[in-house]
């Protein structure tokens, strides 16, 4: 996933991705324990893809802030 995507992205489908990207870690963890884990690369492409999101939510939380600042 891009950044060009995920700014396109509401708020509403950022929170659902980011939390489909923790169960996938999860899911990953949980798969090299017992051994069935066979592209170890994914988890660091899934741990970037839910950084990126949460990066993008605080930014627009961030953003938010500011304007309510500047208004008040």
């Amino acid at each position: 996933m891009n950044p060009a995507e995920i700014r396109e992205l509401t708020a509403e489908e950022l929170a659902l991705r980011a939390e489909e990207c923790r169960r996938e870690t999860l899911n990953l963890r949980l798969q090299a324990q017992t051994g069935q884990l066979e592209n170890t690369a994914r988890f660091r492409d899934v741990r970037r893809d839910l950084a990126r999101l949460e990066t993008e939510r605080t930014a627009r939380a961030r953003a938010v802030e500011q304007t309510e600042g500047q208004t008040t």
